[in-house]
């Protein structure tokens, strides 16, 4: 079977959890005997990538393909730009990308068009009419979900609506994501499969870390503090002025914790802002966006992890944490917790409950331990393989007379 694979991202190019599941989704059909030609919309080298056909839509640097495409972005910024609702630079590239998609399906047609999230639609639709190909819609995040507590980007959703009604199935990472799709695109719940991300163990570093890496905040933990942490972009989508106000009030009623939030995004300056006002600059760390090492080292060093999200269709970094032995501190708005039930929990904007939970577990070694051993044990039993196989029989029901359209 031959897949046409539409992503805007692979490793070592992404800023987030999209690329990272599109990578591994793939390499697990491929191993499964699928034949697959992936598009990305940048020019670049995929160091590892043997398994498929990876093919650039434009001789764009990788750099430039983010253009703000997982930042919510601020009003101001959508004026600034005065057309395209503050996507102009993203929509030349999609039409390009759109372009090269519809050149290449005329000499290449696949069986079946796999498109991730909204970025890619719009060409998984072309190749659809120029390939009479069935199109599966793999939705990651929706517009809702990038858009926290806002309103979000009207052109944004309007290309998401398109691209569910022509799917002829979609792939939901959780079953909250097939929710807000049902109520909020009016789309048949029958036409969506729930299709869980995993971890590929193989492929993660061993359990072994440089203690200089990050030598200030492995002093404070010598010290007999506790780290708590998330590495995420730095979004609206990521409840992260509650987390930083549950840590003023964490540090309110017990001081031996610190904090640390790893990434990059449009909120940055408001949180140091907001962690200066507070009065917990000293105890709270940005690093910054991590990779390699850097981000190897960070998993290491928290002790418990934390996952604020308003809106997480699934969340790896979860599964990450969970391998590099840490408790998980997860809200009831994210997906990954649908596959992991040693968890503690709390409702996004619950920040005096966020903050009790982390003071709890800090004050607790026995606890810390307990969540620690047994979302390991969890997160073990969850598959790119199972996945991919799901994924595979999708295709095959998208070519037979069950399609739904």
């Amino acid at each position: 079977m031959k897949i046409l694979m539409l992503g805007w991202e692979l490793p070592p190019h992404n800023s987030g959890g999209l690329g990272v599941a599109c990578y591994q989704m793939s390499k697990a059909l491929a191993s499964q005997g699928v034949d697959i030609d992936f598009v990305v919309p940048y020019s670049a080298k995929h160091p590892g990538i043997d398994y498929m056909n990876v093919y650039s839509a434009t001789p764009l640097p990788p750099n430039y393909y983010n253009l703000g495409a997982y930042d919510h972005g601020t009003p101001e910024d959508r004026e600034n730009a005065k057309d395209e609702h503050g996507l102009s630079p993203m929509r030349a590239v999609q039409r390009r990308y759109g372009k090269f998609v519809r050149q290449f399906v005329r000499k290449h047609p696949p069986d079946a068009i796999h498109a991730h999230d909204w970025l890619t639609m719009e060409a998984g639709i072309i190749a659809k009419e120029n390939s009479n190909a069935p199109l599966i819609v793999h939705v990651h995040a929706t517009e809702f979900d990038r858009s926290g507590e806002q309103l979000g980007n009207p052109l944004v959703h309007e290309i998401e609506q398109h691209g569910l009604m022509m799917a002829d199935r979609i792939i939901a990472v959780s079953q909250i994501t097939k929710d807000i799709i049902v109520k909020n695109y009016h789309i048949p719940p029958e036409k969506i499969e729930v299709i869980y991300n995993a971890i590929d163990l193989a492929s993660l570093p061993p359990h072994e870390y440089d203690i200089d890496t990050y030598k200030y905040l492995e002093d404070l933990k010598s010290d007999g503090y506790t780290i708590v942490g998330t590495l995420t972009r730095l979004t609206v989508q990521k409840g992260l002025t509650y987390f930083v106000r549950a840590a003023s009030a964490a540090l309110s009623k017990y001081d031996k914790i610190a904090f640390v939030l790893s990434g990059s995004g449009e909120q940055r300056d408001e949180l140091i802002t907001l962690a200066a006002s507070l009065g917990i600059s000293d105890k709270v760390i940005f690093t910054g966006f991590v990779r390699g090492k850097q981000w190897r080292d960070i998993y290491h060093l928290i002790d418990v992890f934390v996952m604020s999200s308003v809106s997480e269709p699934f969340g790896l970094t979860a599964l990450e944490a969970a391998h590099h032995d840490t408790a998980l501190l997860i809200s009831r708005q994210s997906g990954v917790g649908e596959v992991l039930n040693n968890i503690m929990r709390f409702d996004y904007w619950d920040v005096n409950r966020l903050a009790d939970e982390i003071v709890n577990i800090a004050q607790s070694a026995a606890l810390r331990e307990t969540l620690k051993k047994n979302v390991k044990d969890e997160y073990a039993k969850i598959s790119w393989q199972d996945a991919a196989r799901q994924c595979l029989k999708l295709y095959k029901i998208s070519l037979s007379k069950g399609v739904i359209s």
